[in-house]
Parts: structure tokens; sequence; C-alpha cells
């Protein structure tokens, strides 16, 4: 039951995602994509609680679940961020990821299809993992509009003023301000995760945590040259980008 609500939820992103690309395609904007992804969130709502009930805790226990929880903080930073920001066409750039994410959950040895209920849990294991993950949205997210500014940054260079894509993009600065508010949002919410992280019990060891505190330093170290030099949109789209690949790393030492 659990994997047919993920599916639902997967297939919901992927009509929202060709939907976008459709309407984008022809230069009109739609709010269709908006609706699927939502429709796609309520679903990954309806997973996580199945299972975390099965669990008995946070449901970021195995490969799968925890990709289930990184789409799921994605499409949250998207419905609760995107519209004030009028980044709604960020959708079409969001919806793919989370199809990615989840297909790779789904594919069969991924996710663990008789989940062991967990017995004792730790508070501050549970805060570590889900406020951490929760972070990786912000910083996903993040990623997703840096790539929206080198799509706009192209398409300035090479004149395609005319194009649907071109025309539905928001302005440059507001992209930039969206990728800054992203990353600060998102190293605000794994230095509380990181916090979590040393007051938790560290019988499995310390790989995870010390991996999750190196991600928070290269993070620190691009908001503060940002801050104090300064980047080119261009670079601050990059390196945004980057970090989040090289940081996904961190999931395969959890």
């Amino acid at each position: 039951m659990d994997r047919t609500v993920l599916l639902i939820s997967t297939l919901l992103a992927l009509v929202g995602a060709v939907w976008g690309a459709v309407s984008v395609h022809r230069g009109s904007r739609t709010w269709w994509t908006l609706v699927f992804i939502a429709g796609a969130f309520v679903a990954q709502l309806f997973f996580l609680e199945w299972r975390g009930q099965m669990r008995g805790a946070c449901p970021l226990r195995d490969q799968g679940e925890i990709l289930v929880f990184l789409a799921w903080s994605l499409t949250l930073f998207y419905l609760v961020v995107g519209r004030p920001y009028r980044l709604s066409l960020v959708g079409l750039f969001t919806a793919p990821v989370v199809v990615l994410f989840q297909a790779a959950a789904l594919w069969p040895g991924v996710m663990s299809l008789d989940p062991e209920r967990s017995v004792g849990v730790d508070a501050w294991r549970e805060a570590h993992a889900a406020v951490s993950v929760l972070a990786y949205g912000a910083f996903a997210l993040a990623a997703v509009t840096g790539v929206m500014f080198l799509v706009l940054d192209r398409q300035l260079k090479e004149h395609h003023l005319q194009s649907g894509l071109f025309r539905n993009l928001p302005p440059v600065r507001e992209l930039l301000a969206a990728v800054m508010r992203l990353l600060w949002i998102g190293y605000a919410l794994l230095t509380f995760g990181i916090v979590a992280g040393w007051m938790m019990s560290h019988r499995g060891g310390w790989s995870h945590l010390i991996a999750a505190v190196a991600v928070w330093v290269l993070y620190g170290i691009l908001l503060m040259w940002q801050r104090m030099w300064g980047l080119t949109g261009r670079r601050l789209s990059l390196v945004a980008l980057v970090l989040f690949l090289v940081s996904l790393g961190v999931f395969g030492v959890v």
C-alpha cells in the first residue's frame, strides 16, 4: 500500500513536470503544475505517515525513506517559499527532481518492503535526522533555483528573448535573492540538526555527524564568502548546485 501511494505521488509529479514543460513551450503559464505538485505532496504525506506508523519512528531508516523524505522536503519548500517569491515556474524544474528521487526510492532493493519497527526511540536522533533532511530540501530548492538562473543567463547571452521559457522566468534579481534566502534557511535548519546530533546517543558511530558537520562548514564558507566579498550570480548558482550534489554523499554514510 505504501509503495502504491508513493507511485501515485511520483506520477502526479511527472504529470506536473510534463504539463509545465508543454505549457512553457507554448509560451503560456499554467496553475496545473502547482496543482499536480500539491497533489504529489499530499500523497507524500500519506506515504510518510504510513511508513512512520510501520516504523514507530520518523521514517528515515533506509535509503528509500531518506530519498522520499528529501523529495517531500523539497516539495514543501517549493509550496511554501515559491509562491511568496513569485517563483511558480520553479515547479517546472522541481518536479523532475522529485520524480528522480522517488523513482530511485521505488527501485527494487532501495527501500525495505517489510520495515523493522524501532525500539527505544531517541528523541534527539529523530530531531537530528528529520531537521537535517529538511535542511537538504532548502538546499535542493536553492540548487534548482540556481539552475533556473543559469538557464536565464544563457538565454540572455544567446539572445533567446522570445522563447516561452524566457518570458515566464522570474527576474534575475529575484532568482538570486531566492537562492540566498533558501541557503540561509537550510543553513539554520542544518545548524539545529547538528546540535541535536551532538545530543543524541552515538552507539552507531560518529561518521554521519562528521559528514553533516563537513557539509555545514562548506555551506558556511559559501555564505560567509558571499557576504564579505560577493559572488557573481553565475558563480553563486554553480556553487549552490555543486555543493548540493556533493553534500548528497552524506547519505552514503547514514
